[in-house]
């Protein structure tokens, strides 16, 4: 395989894949009382679960372009306290950096050298930043559509 194609097919993964649901399809007709609902079995939120993914790729995203960039501590910046957004323009704004920062990473996979190590790191290169990446928001993909499944607001 050769390096274009491996870009195209990670550019894929990371905008959701051929096998599963992408955030826009996990998320579509989601109200924002939706998604602050607490499913009395599980211990988060759909809004916990979507600025989880947030956070963590605005991380990854950061980690892969600059040396000097400070991860969150761990796991307890990772994951808002708050079961639910302030509001409608709280959960857009979610959604919409969500979009933005997997665009840009998405533009970086694009110019970047996938193998070499990135020089601030201990070993990762945008190859598995990449892969972690679409890992990562798939399982919480998931977790949203089960959640949404719980509460009868799946298709």
């Amino acid at each position: 395989m050769n390096n274009d194609t491996l870009i195209d097919e990670l550019v894929i993964l990371l905008r959701g894949g051929t096998a599963h649901s992408s955030l826009d399809d996990a998320l579509e007709g989601l109200t924002v009382e939706q998604a602050g609902t607490k499913v009395k079995e599980l211990p988060y939120t759909i809004w916990q679960l979507t600025e989880h993914i947030r956070i963590a790729q605005w991380d990854m995203l950061e980690f892969s372009k600059d040396g000097n960039h400070q991860s969150p501590k761990w796991p307890d910046a990772y994951w808002p306290k708050e079961t639910a957004p302030a509001g409608e323009q709280a959960w857009k704004h979610s959604l919409s950096q969500i979009k933005k920062d997997l665009e840009a990473f998405t533009e970086l996979v694009k110019t970047g050298d996938l193998t070499k190590p990135i020089p601030h790191g201990d070993g990762q290169t945008l190859l598995r930043e990449a892969l972690q990446l679409a890992d990562h928001n798939s399982y919480h993909l998931a977790e949203i559509i089960v959640i949404r499944r719980l509460l009868g607001a799946w298709k």
